[in-house]
């Protein structure tokens, strides 16, 4: 599609807020994962209740977008992201005043329930994204805006990480949920003025996105429900779609859930040491190289299909794994360095496929009508995979170890315990994409 250079402008000043929030959500969603060891030596919980804190969370977001996707087909991608960094800002900051008056009856219900409350607003972020972009968007650009959807993953994890490893050196530790919940704030404010639901909100013509929608779909009357969801879990693609999602929240959260912990205990890097800080960007340059070669792939090497590219992706998650269990140099300073180089190089293709398969395929398959829900449904049930590996995966790692042995009184030489759970759900999502190779935007579509 050729655009002016007026319009790319105003949907650039469209999508960086929109990217921008996500990535204050994220922050309020994975600071979580930074510092819930210090949290759980603190107050004496193991890494299995911790785990239950997150699997909680984790279900919570599933299970909500059963509701939030349709939500915000409804009312708009424009509001619900609104609602959603409005609220999740809120609970962040309702987290950190409670530890930081010192509040601690029943902590495991107070912080899950929190904790909880928390991820129900943050499931109205991915799908309001994906659900304001369908539109901005033609099906040829879609594969960039992938890219572009992994950038803003990617910028999350690195306020997450990195900022939150600053936060932690120089401020006391609650400040880890008070910083994000201003950030939200700010950015709550700025998508008010900035962000349009379409083209034609800003003064710009509505254009066919090639997406296989219908023409009379270009006004904003929204879809009944039961056909919206007839529209969604009748088309094979897009359940495969879903399938290979659960499989990505499983391997993504498997590793992003317990980094920190993989650092501490396999190369004896704390969360306040510099080089900590230097995962956040790791993640951040992996996630943003793997989302645009992910992009660039499918656009101009497979014709915007995109199931090649995450077949590729999912394969290669399977050696970078194996490398992360084998740990070598564990314990070392030149250790410390490749471990956190080896892990933005993992991010690159977990996030890749979660990018091109929730902020790209949503948009393909669902399209502009259905865009939120499909979009909902895949980031869900990747959050019902993740649940998995908080209680799961984390009683898993309290009974047996990094390296198939509980002992504490030295340090583990291998992780083969903790990627020997996740390689299996990276072979089955490359599975799955070996039956939609040729699936492409418009296939089995009745829109």
């Amino acid at each position: 599609m050729e655009h002016s250079r007026t319009y790319r402008f105003r949907r650039f000043m469209n999508w960086f807020p929109l990217g921008l929030t996500y990535a204050a959500m994220y922050m309020g969603r994975y600071n979580f994962n930074v510092v819930k060891s210090k949290i759980g030596g603190m107050y004496h919980l193991d890494i299995a209740q911790m785990g239950l804190i997150a699997t909680l969370g984790f279900w919570t977001y599933g299970l909500s977008v059963a509701f939030t996707g349709p939500l915000a087909d409804r009312i708009g991608g424009r509001k619900a992201i609104l609602y959603g960094a409005l609220g999740a800002g809120a609970l962040n900051l309702v987290i950190g005043l409670m530890f930081l008056g010192g509040f601690t009856t029943k902590l495991m219900v107070s912080r899950s329930l929190l904790w909880s409350l928390n991820m129900y607003f943050q499931s109205l972020g991915a799908l309001s994204v994906v659900k304001v972009n369908s539109t901005w968007f033609h099906v040829e650009e879609r594969g960039v805006f992938g890219g572009i959807f992994g950038i803003m993953i990617s910028s999350g994890y690195f306020f997450a990480v990195s900022a939150g490893a600053f936060i932690l050196s120089r401020l006391p530790w609650y400040w880890i949920f008070i910083v994000p919940s201003l950030f939200m704030g700010l950015m709550f404010a700025v998508d008010l003025f900035l962000v349009r639901n379409r083209p034609s909100h800003a003064g710009f013509l509505d254009f066919d996105t090639g997406d296989g929608s219908r023409a009379q779909d270009s006004d904003d009357t929204p879809l009944p429900f039961a056909e919206l969801m007839r529209k969604v879990f009748h088309n094979p693609i897009i359940v495969a779609l879903i399938c290979a999602e659960f499989c990505t929240g499983f391997v993504r959260q498997g590793v992003m859930l317990y980094f920190t912990e993989y650092l501490r205990t396999l190369y004896l890097l704390p969360t306040r040491d510099p080089i900590f800080w230097w995962t956040g960007v790791a993640f951040m340059a992996g996630g943003i190289l793997g989302g645009l070669l992910c992009g660039w792939m499918s656009d101009k090497l497979f014709q915007s299909r995109r199931p090649p590219v995450a077949f590729i992706f999912y394969l290669v998650q399977v050696v970078m794994l194996c490398l992360l269990g084998a740990a070598f140099g564990h314990g070392t300073h030149a250790g410390q360095i490749w471990a956190v180089v080896l892990l933005g190089l993992t991010a690159m293709f977990i996030f890749g496929v979660h990018g091109m398969l929730t902020g790209t395929a949503s948009m393909d398959f669902g399209g502009r009508k259905a865009a939120a829900t499909v979009a909902g449904a895949l980031d869900g049930i990747q959050y019902i995979g993740s649940g998995l590996t908080g209680i799961g995966l984390g009683s898993i790692l309290k009974y047996y170890g990094w390296n198939g042995t509980a002992s504490l009184g030295h340090t583990p030489t291998h992780a083969w315990v903790w990627v020997g759970c996740i390689i299996p759900f990276s072979l089955i999502g490359a599975f799955i994409m070996t039956h939609l190779w040729h699936a492409k935007a418009g296939q089995a579509h009745s829109a």
